[in-house]
């Protein structure tokens, strides 16, 4: 079972609005409610590949029974800690091609909160296989926190996946327990190392031979429509992706996170797990719902992503 962490969930409310007006009344027909987060949308791509997942987090209030509710429904097994606040709304505005978000900060959690997640996390290991950590940290709790998830997960002998950026990642790559894989975008890494990465090879390879680097087996670094730069091992690779009519590339990323933990479950070879990571991204990217793939499309697309290895 692959155990998919989000610890500031949300719901997010999409408003699509032709000609919207400031200070003036706008009114929707059409609205779209999802349960959000990056990990919830690695959690519904794991689901629509067909593997097992398990949901988990923080959640509090009405809006956190909403969840619940909409993850049953897509028949996502979760199991969060409960609190006594209430969960936040993201909300994008969609409006002459333009996205305005407004997204609430969400709880802050106390100490008591961040130890009681963690043993809950540290008892939902017992039947997982692999483990994803998505997004941001909720306020309260300190930057080092998925640095003792890594390191509870890796006493345990679980791979991880981190997919998160700032002090919260450095704080993860800092200690001697590293995550099995990390999925940073040029700009996370340009701030994470305080350098600038770019899509060239050479600053690519200076960025994640990067002394932070040390001791990640995977190293996925995304690059949109461009592809990915990875580095596993020793080795190098550069992977691309057709061309593809894009109609909401918003948690690409975290598909490609969910592709990338369903192969390492599967213990598919190099290219086979790098052609199915960048697969589930592509077909997030071509539906209107945030972490959401066709999965009836796969082959299709699977078959044109190319793997090279690079010197």
């Amino acid at each position: 079972m692959i155990l998919a962490v989000t610890m500031n969930p949300s719901v997010d409310i999409s408003y699509p609005i032709d000609g919207f007006k400031l200070d003036d009344v706008n009114r929707v027909e059409t609205v779209r409610k999802t349960a959000g987060g990056k990990g919830l949308n690695v959690a519904r791509v794991v689901a629509q590949m067909e593997e097992e997942v398990l949901a988990t987090g923080v959640l509090g209030g009405t809006i956190g029974d909403y969840i619940v509710q909409e993850l049953t429904k897509c028949n996502i097994q979760n199991n969060f800690l409960r609190i006594d606040q209430e969960s936040r709304n993201c909300i994008a505005v969609l409006h002459e091609g333009m996205q305005t978000e407004i997204l609430e900060a969400g709880p802050t959690l106390s100490y008591a909160d961040g130890a009681a997640f963690l043993e809950k996390f540290a008892n939902l290991l017992t039947n997982v296989t692999i483990v994803t950590i998505s997004g941001s940290l909720p306020k309260g709790l300190p930057n080092n926190f998925y640095q003792k998830m890594v390191e509870i997960s890796q006493e345990k002998g679980i791979p991880v996946v981190v997919d998160s950026s700032g002090e919260p990642l450095r704080q993860v790559l800092l200690h001697q327990a590293k995550p099995f894989a990390i999925k940073p975008n040029t700009a996370e890494l340009s701030q994470l190392l305080g350098m600038k990465v770019d899509a060239d090879i050479d600053s690519l390879k200076r960025a994640v031979n990067h002394e932070l680097m040390n001791g990640i087996e995977w190293i996925v670094v995304s690059m949109g429509s461009e592809g990915a730069f990875v580095k596993h091992a020793d080795d190098y690779y550069r992977v691309t992706i057709p061309q593809i009519d894009v109609v909401n590339p918003v948690g690409s990323g975290d598909a490609t996170v969910a592709g990338l933990a369903v192969a390492l479950k599967r213990s598919q070879t190099v290219e086979i797990l790098l052609k199915t990571a960048m697969t589930a991204g592509m077909l997030n990217t071509m539906e209107a719902g945030t972490g959401y793939i066709n999965f009836a499309k796969f082959k299709q697309f699977f078959d044109t992503v190319k793997v090279e290895i690079i010197d």
